[in-house]
């Protein structure tokens, strides 16, 4: 029932004749009626925005990243930087230690495992194939690792590695949107335009939701991997380069001063704010955005993606190189991200996809070649991150979108070693606030290909990284075509044996 207040002159009108009224009081009031009588109130507001820079940026919801919002709880984190392993690293090779299926190397797999199975290319029945790279036990927890890993193993007691992965998908492109996005298929949010829809962003002149590309082009899910979906576009990751402009064309071409720019930027702003208030489409307070945005950043990515001022020892840590495009220079410009208030910041490598076709597949010499480009590197950031007092506020984490088979492969007769795509299980490993460090959860069976103990789903792990940033899953919705969306669509759990 609606109360209308008796001091309200205009509450006997209709609704219509009330905004007759209104116009007509407003078109009757002078410039110089309105400066006389609002010079306090303006004044006042002023100050305010003095004190508060956001306090007139857009106010469609979702329209402003740059506005942060309240979580539902808590939170154990602010920021997340996931390294994503496009193509699928071998966790039987890197991760999960099988010592029975060393045994049994070369032996034809229980027809109990593969009976009405699947797989992307292994046709017959296969042949079991044991890890020809030896794993050790290190730190204090007696974390158990690949030898291809000596620059994680030095973490071990900061990470949580969980061995019980499981996603629904068995193909690249469907395995990285689900991981992504919650769905195999194209058109749903990614989790960092979720993200920054929920929380918003403490940058002030970069995008919330950044990525980064290394390893040879984009995923094989494409910028779908990053999109915001149904979410305003103003939360859509933003692709920087580590060569040249960190966005492509954000230098202003050649007779166009700073000064220029501004005038034309104020030009498409009233323009687009008039056609905003005939039409109501928040699209275009998007755009605003991100045409204000991209001004600002012409300041400051510039020098963000300028490695050449950072120590020389971090340099080494890192192994990066200022202006060569690499894992490694990605993970130092990560850190850089975070500490300027990024949301999320997620960086594709390419070249995991270990099929044992030739050399660059092989288990034998194209896997540690991609481990001499990522483990360094993604050990430093942990590093880099804990010495700067970082980790305690920021989520990083490790993964590929599925694993890889207990089997050999062996298409078309192949002689070099490697493995099919395996969703039933797979494993990565995180570090930040908020987690166990030194914890090695979840179990599979002898030869690593069913979880046997805690089994993490990927909606599980979406809800557990949204708890981590104090986010209720279940309370972080968009209502689109009539029906309200969420990242973990109508599943997921949080895994409360993974937090401090």
């Amino acid at each position: 029932m609606n109360v209308v207040s008796n001091t309200d002159p205009l509450a006997p009108l209709e609704p219509a004749e009330r905004r007759r009224v209104v116009r007509e009081a407003l078109r009757a009031t002078t410039r110089r009626h309105f400066f006389r009588e609002c010079r306090l109130g303006l004044g006042s507001l002023a100050l305010a925005s003095l004190l508060n820079p956001n306090l007139f940026k857009a106010t469609a919801r979702g329209d402003e990243p740059s506005r942060t919002r309240a979580p539902h709880f808590a939170p154990k984190v602010k920021r997340v930087i996931y390294l994503f392993m496009e193509g699928a690293p071998s966790q039987l090779d890197l991760f999960d230690y099988k010592p029975k299926l060393n045994e049994l190397n070369g032996q034809p797999i229980p027809e109990s495992y593969t009976k009405n199975e699947r797989f992307a290319f292994i046709k017959g029945t296969p042949k079991l194939l044991g890890s020809p790279h030896s794993f050790a036990k290190h730190g204090e927890c007696g974390m158990e690792l690949s030898a291809l890993l000596p620059h994680l193993a030095s973490i071990a007691d900061d990470i949580t590695l969980i061995r019980s992965v499981k996603t629904d998908a068995f193909n690249h492109a469907p395995a990285q949107l689900f991981l992504n996005t919650g769905s195999p298929q194209f058109g749903r949010p990614s989790m960092g335009s979720w993200l920054t829809y929920g929380l918003g962003s403490e940058a002030e002149d970069l995008p919330g939701f950044i990525v980064l590309l290394s390893g040879g082009g984009q995923p094989s899910g494409g910028a779908a991997c990053w999109s915001s979906g149904f979410l305003p576009t103003t939360h859509q990751g933003v692709q920087f380069r580590s060569q040249g402009d960190p966005v492509l064309f954000l230098s202003n071409p050649a007779g166009i001063d700073d000064a220029c720019r501004r005038r034309t930027l104020d030009a498409l702003r009233d323009l687009n704010a008039d056609h905003l208030d005939t039409v109501g489409d928040p699209e275009i307070a998007t755009r605003i955005n991100a045409f204000e945005m991209a001004y600002r950043m012409q300041t400051s990515a510039p020098g963000l993606i300028d490695l050449g001022n950072e120590p020389r020892s971090i340099l080494e840590m890192y192994g990066a190189e200022p202006g060569v495009a690499s894992f490694a220079n990605n993970c130092l410009l990560a850190r850089r991200l975070v500490e300027r208030g990024v949301r999320f910041v997620q960086l594709y490598h390419r070249g995991w996809d270990s099929h044992g076709t030739g050399p660059d597949t092989d288990l034998l010499t194209g896997l540690p070649r991609q481990t001499r480009d990522t483990d360094r590197p993604a050990a430093a950031l942990v590093k880099d991150l804990k010495q700067r007092g970082l980790l305690e506020e920021t989520l990083v984490i490790f993964s590929g979108e599925f694993g890889r088979t207990p089997m050999n492969e062996e298409r078309n007769g192949s002689k070099f070693l490697g493995r099919d795509h395996h969703p039933h299980a797979f494993s990565l490993w995180m570090a930040g606030g908020g987690l166990k460090p030194g914890l090695t959860y979840g179990a599979t069976d002898e030869l690593g290909y069913f979880v046997t103990e805690n089994l993490v789903h990927v909606h599980d792990l979406q809800a557990t990284i949204l708890h981590l940033m104090g986010i209720d899953h279940t309370r972080l919705t968009y209502r689109f075509q009539g029906r309200d969306f969420r990242l973990t669509d109508v599943h997921g759990r949080v895994v409360y044996d993974l937090l401090a």
